[in-house]
């Protein structure tokens, strides 16, 4: 499947599917997407008390979401275990271009960018001192996951138009059944229909503020 290096809002790239219609981060900023979503909403708001906290991403795809939970972690001291599920990984073509490391104002931003998408699938390695990325080559429904393992699950896959099959009660079940009591599911999504599969799975679903250009979000609670 072809894919394109887009530059959005805020100036962060993201990768754009010609096939599917469909962009990997918002046009209105990679970058301000992924801080919002996944980091306010979801690293920031689970217990500050966890110092060793487990995250599940369902759709690694440009790494930015793993790249600003890297980032964060250094600056608030928490040890991370980063599971990424993604069977579409992307060429090293087009990971090299990615801008993010030149935008994040952090020295070792680009490198550790390319450390994660360097290293070997379904294997953990450490990217700086303390965040240990494994990347899972495989489909969210073929993936086995430990029950009451994750404190975060980054629920990121294509939007529920262009990828139906990833937006369903038995994958939300799973990711369920995945969390600790207390864990945490964020979601750029604010379908109606994906808020009430999730509340179907067991969750306690709340709509809250969405990231630039989208009114609002989800965040469920086991």
């Amino acid at each position: 499947m072809e894919r394109k290096l887009i530059t959005t809002s805020d100036s962060s790239h993201t990768i754009y599917l010609p096939e599917m219609e469909e962009y990997y981060h918002s046009t209105n900023g990679a970058i301000q997407e992924s801080r919002h979503v996944f980091i306010r909403k979801g690293y920031h708001f689970i217990d500050e008390a966890i110092d060793n906290v487990n995250i599940l991403e369902v759709g690694f795809g440009t790494g930015l979401n793993a790249l600003l939970t890297l980032l964060e972690s250094e600056k608030t001291g928490r040890r991370v275990n980063y599971v990424a599920v993604e069977p579409y990984p992307l060429e090293k073509d087009l990971y090299q271009k990615l801008n993010y490391g030149e935008l994040l104002n952090y020295e070792k931003a680009g490198s550790y960018l390319q450390q994660m998408h360097e290293t070997k699938w379904n294997f953990p390695y450490y990217i700086g001192e303390d965040f240990i990325l494994n990347k899972l080559s495989y489909k969210l429904e073929d993936t086995d996951l430990k029950p009451s393992v994750f404190h975060l699950v980054y629920y990121d896959a294509f939007a529920p138009g262009k990828q139906e099959e990833m937006w369903n009660k038995d994958l939300f079940k799973k990711c369920y059944e995945a969390l600790q009591e207390g864990g945490v599911l964020v979601t750029y999504s604010s379908k109606g229909q994906v808020r009430r599969d999730l509340a179907e799975a067991g969750f306690t679903v709340s709509r809250i503020e969405g990231a630039a250009g989208k009114r609002e979000m989800l965040r469920a609670i086991k």
